[in-house]
């Protein structure tokens, strides 16, 4: 699918991997809804870019309500819905059992809600408007999601075991949500990301970031948040990519600490 003229929404686009690629959609031509509840970034962004191409939506991407209305919205500024991203996330770092006692129940929940529910919440009323969609190509294609994993997903270090299952959660319902999604003409993808230079990483120390480089095989860096947009916008465009779930993380393998 052409990204060009196309209309987008990105969850978490206010920031991190979400900004980075909804500037790298409005820049290949499409027009892109950020969903976050960071307003005032939201809002600057739209002017950066333009509220011709690009608007904001203050989105609860677990709340069903929240979701509806902001899709309701896209509708109307736009008429179309194409492309869905998902990056809206959070992590809590709590272990099963630790010296404060067991994991708290409601933070557990809360990272599920967020991570696994939000993203299927957002998944599932994208696909109603994306089927509405003239088929855009020979293949009969209507449309794109795109959800966010990580490598946590399959090898979650000690601390992150509610943020590995909401993430090995999002990689287990890609097969089968693209298998029900297809005869709608309705490809899904998720991006598995290694560890990316996002904001979050400014507040570590020199030493701690060179650390955590060094733990990549090559290129021994931090992955750029640009180049998880590009890899957003391949998926995009290659209508063959339908079911994957596809690491970005400079081969590392995550160890237990």
């Amino acid at each position: 699918m052409d990204i060009q003229y196309k209309i987008a929404i990105v969850t978490g686009g206010a920031s991190g991997l979400g900004r980075a690629t909804v500037e790298h959609f409005v820049a290949r031509g499409a027009k892109v809804a950020i969903f976050d509840l960071n307003q005032a970034a939201g809002e600057a962004m739209v002017a950066e870019l333009g509220e011709n191409v690009c608007g904001f939506f203050a989105v609860d991407v677990a709340d069903e309500a929240s979701v509806a209305a902001a899709i309701d919205g896209v509708m109307a500024k736009w008429g179309a819905l194409h492309i869905a991203c998902n990056y809206a996330g959070i992590a809590i770092g709590s272990k099963t059992l630790g010296k404060h006692g067991p994991h708290p129940l409601a933070d557990f929940k809360k990272v599920i809600d967020i991570n696994l529910i939000g993203t299927f919440n957002v998944c599932r009323l994208a696909a109603e408007q994306m089927a509405k969609n003239e088929p855009l190509n020979d293949d009969g294609g209507r449309g794109v999601i795109i959800n966010t994993a990580s490598v946590a997903a399959y090898e979650g270090q000690i601390g992150q075991v509610a943020y590995s299952a909401s993430k090995g959660g999002v990689v287990g319902m890609t097969l089968p949500m693209a298998r029900e999604l297809a005869p709608y003409g309705i490809r899904v993808n998720t991006i598995v990301p290694g560890l990316i230079h996002t904001p979050l990483f400014e507040s570590l120390g020199e030493e701690v970031y060179d650390s955590l480089a060094k733990t990549v095989v090559y290129p021994q860096r931090l992955g750029k948040t640009s180049e998880i947009a590009k890899l957003a916008a391949y998926l995009v465009d290659n209508d063959y990519m339908n079911g994957e779930s596809v690491r970005m993380d400079g081969a590392i393998r995550m160890q237990p600490r």
